[in-house]
């Protein structure tokens, strides 16, 4: 394992899997990601509108490096339909040689 600190997780919600796909095919495709997994059927219970919200949501995990997080973020609020979307990162403290390289390679770091 090496020293990953660069390499960024972000993890961003979407209200349905297909609104998922479009964002990770975007990223991915402007090479702003180098790989986005989406998980379904997410419940999210949160406050918004002073009112207890519950909604079925897919979870973006994005793997991307520290340099491509601002781009990332103007992309995902450019292409969600949330009025304030869930973005979240966070750092790595290792990760495989390989898989770091690949990573950093993919978005053109």
């Amino acid at each position: 394992m090496e020293k990953a600190s660069e390499i960024r997780i972000v993890f961003v919600t979407t209200g349905n899997y297909e609104s998922a796909l479009q964002i990770s095919k975007i990223l991915v495709t402007e090479k702003i990601a180098a790989c986005c997994s989406i998980i379904q059927n997410v419940t999210s219970v949160f406050g918004w509108q002073e009112a207890i919200q519950e909604r079925t949501e897919c979870m973006l995990i994005i793997k991307t490096t520290k340099d491509c997080l601002n781009n990332l973020e103007i992309r995902v609020k450019e292409l969600h339909s949330d009025e304030v979307p869930e973005i979240i990162s966070i750092s790595l403290d290792s990760a495989s040689e390989s898989y770091a390289q690949w990573v950093r390679q993919s978005v053109g770091d």
